[in-house]
Formats: C-alpha cells, structure tokens, sequence
C-alpha cells in the first residue's frame, strides 16, 4: 500500500514550506527515515525522512515550489505500484494508490472555515511576522489582496506596502501619515553587461527579515574595546581539560558566559515591545549565529544563564554542528531573547549587526587582534576585540547601553575561573 509524503509543520506558526531539493528522484529505493527531500520555511531548513520504505513512486511538487503544510509532496510505494489521486482539493489533498475504493466528498462539516470571511482567513494564514509587521506600521491587513495561497499576505506582501506607503492605518491615530517613496532606481539598465541568478530561499528570508526589522526598530550602536588577555591566559590553562570532556573552549563560550551574567544584571536588555508594553522575558535564551554557506541561521542556546561554561561550550558546538549539516528542528531556532553574532571569524575589526525580531539588542564580536595599547601608562601588545551592541532605541538609550557594555567589558577583562 502506497504512503503519502507531505509537507511537515516544522512550528506551530508555520503554515507553508518551500521544496529546496529532492534527495531522491523517482524510481529510487528508500528505506524509512532515510533523508528524502530539503525543505525551507520562515524558521528553519531542514532534511526530512521518508516515513515509510520502499519506491519513489511520483513526485508532486518540484524543486523552489512553496505550499500549504500537509500537502502531498510524494509518493512512496512498492516497485511496479502506480500512484494516483484521490478527489479533494488541490495541493493539500490526500492521494492513494489506483484501487476500486469509493472517495467521500468532504462535508461543510469538516471545513470549518467555509463560514469565514474573506479576511478572516487572509488574517489566520498570514505568519505572526506579518501581522506583527502590520501592526507596527499601521496597516489593515484584512483590506490586503495577498499572494500567498489562498489570498495569504505574505512578508512580500507587506514590506511592499511598507515600501510604498501606500496602507492606510488601520485606526487613524493623531500624527498618522503616510509617505510616498520614489521606487528604487533599476537594477541594471538594457543591454548592461550582468550575470543575472535567482535568490536561493534562504537568502529572500534573510532579505525579509533584515527589511523587517529595520523598519521595526530604530537601530543604534555603541562600540567597546575590551583586552583579552585574561581570557586568553584562561583558555590556555583549561583547554586541554575542556578537550578531554570534548568541548573546544572557545572566545564564544567566554563572551556567552559573560553576556548571560550581564543580561541578568540588565533585563532590558532581554525585552521585546508590544505595542506601548514592554515584555521583560524571565528565560534567557541566547541565540548564536553561525554561518552556512548559503546564508546565516541563529540556533538558540534555552535557558542559557542556567549552564556553567562547559554545558554553554557543549551547546554552542552542538548547535553550530546541526545548524551545517540541516539537522536542526524547528524549536533551535525559535524563543531566542537576545542574539551574539561574530564577524570576526572572517577578520572583521567590528560589525554593526541588525536586530533579530522581536528581540531589542543584539552583540557584534569582533576578531581578537594583538594591538599596542597603553596599560598603567606603559605601552604594551594586548590581544584586543571591539564588542558592538546594536540596539532598538524605542526601549534603550545610550546610556544604558553604555551601561551594559561597560559591565560587560569588566566580566571579561577580569574573568574569575570560579565563574566556569
């Protein structure tokens, strides 16, 4: 008997997936829970197992295609079965193998939303960014045509809006305007020498989230410079202990060590806005950036202040680990309060990240670089970094950012071993 093959909710909030690529073409054997096809959503990228064993019999939604969650993608059967279509609705109908079985049409019963409205369903099926996007901007979200399936406003959606201008508030507020942007200028002009190639989607949820939040939140940043050098005497007495325990001690496991003490010390740091609220967050769930080849992803450390330094040195390598090789689930990436990101791994004196949704601070780390510095008013050679703080003026001013940078500066400047 033939087993359908459909799209995962990889999250409660996901309500779509895109096929980035088929593992397996049609024909092939695969044994159950060996890795079948990619896919990409609004959280994470991941490779998902074939639920049962045998043929691929047919393959119903090709590569860079986004639909519905529990739609048929696949089906897997015995060599020689032939797939077909049960009756329903397209795209997240259930389908069968060929057989002299009679198909029951789905009563109004079992589709709930036949009742609602045209906005109500474009309002469920749009994804908390979008609404949250909406809301911030003022946008009436039920007067959008969207072009997500089944009239879904999509991020494209709505940052076009914004772009534009052109939404009219939701509830007109005294000061409320709108402002009418000139469209960017082309790309390239005709007959231009380019190379022209699509977007992997990894890099257009990249490009939707950074547009987001930089409409979301007023970013401002400071910058410290902070001597190593206790740190690295640390590292170099421990490592080889940290090894054997197999974790590498890294300046990461440091900084996040010290960052979780500094948040706790300075909870607006681990905040989000709601409107006119402010959200403080009890839990302190680190998220740390690493680097793939297509894009940039932020696994999340959960209750990190909660881990002493080989527990924190342990997440971070496990995380980075399956952020490389797609095995993260849904849940690594979500819940995260306040994001570490470090371009100095590609030799960046400092960085001046964007804010990751709906956090409001986010640290920038620096490559750790020997420089002449002056100590005690004798010059000498000092391993420094520069520490960046990013952070949504809305909620933090200057000062307080100064103020956690400088409690910052002090953990790692002088890094008491007990504290590991």
């Amino acid at each position: 008997m033939a087993t359908d093959v459909v799209m995962p909710q990889m999250g409660e909030s996901i309500a779509e997936g895109t096929i980035v690529r088929w593992i397996k073409k049609v024909g092939d054997a695969i044994d159950k829970d060996e890795p079948l096809f990619e896919i990409s959503t609004d959280k994470v990228d991941a490779e998902i197992p074939a639920p049962g064993t045998g043929v691929l019999l047919e393959i119903r939604v090709k590569e860079g295609e986004t639909v519905p969650v529990n739609s048929v993608v696949a089906i897997i059967g015995a060599a020689g079965e032939k797939a077909a279509a049960a009756a329903g609705t397209s795209g997240s109908s259930a389908t069968s193998v060929e057989r002299n079985e009679p198909t029951q049409p789905a009563s109004s019963a079992s589709r709930p939303e036949a009742t609602a409205t045209l906005a109500d369903l474009r309002r469920t099926r749009s994804s908390p960014l979008v609404r949250k996007i909406a809301k911030a901007h003022g946008i009436d979200i039920s007067g959008l045509n969207g072009s997500g399936i089944s009239g879904r406003v999509t991020k494209k959606d709505i940052l076009a809006v914004v772009e534009r201008g052109g939404a009219v508030p939701a509830v007109a507020r005294p000061g409320d305007r709108t402002v009418s942007l000139p469209p960017p200028p082309p790309a390239f002009a005709p007959g231009e020498n380019v190379r022209i190639e699509k977007m992997s989607i990894m890099r257009k949820k990249i490009a939707d989230h950074m547009v987001a939040s930089v409409h979301t939140s007023p970013h401002v940043y400071s910058a410290y410079e902070v001597d190593f050098g206790r740190i690295d005497e640390i590292r170099l007495k421990r490592r080889a202990e940290y090894e054997a325990a197999g974790a590498k001690l890294t300046y990461t496991a440091f900084i996040a060590k010290a960052t979780v003490d500094t948040i706790r010390q300075f909870p607006f740091s681990n905040a989000s806005l709601d409107g006119e609220n402010i959200v403080f967050k009890r839990d302190i769930n680190l998220g740390i950036a690493v680097a793939l080849d297509q894009g940039l992803i932020v696994p999340v450390i959960r209750n990190a202040d909660e881990r002493n330094m080989l527990g924190l040195c342990r997440a971070i390598q496990d995380l980075a680990q399956r952020a490389r090789t797609k095995q993260l689930k849904p849940e690594d990436v979500q819940g995260g309060t306040f994001t570490i990101t470090n371009p100095g791994i590609f030799g960046a004196v400092f960085g001046l990240p964007i804010i990751s949704q709906p956090q409001v601070a986010i640290l920038g780390v620096g490559s750790v670089d020997k420089r002449v510095v002056v100590v005690n008013d004798m010059i000498a050679i000092r391993p420094m970094c520069y520490l960046t703080l990013g952070f949504d003026h809305r909620l933090i001013d200057g000062a307080d950012a100064g103020r956690f940078l400088q409690a910052l500066k002090e953990r790692l400047q002088n890094f008491d071993e007990s504290w590991m």
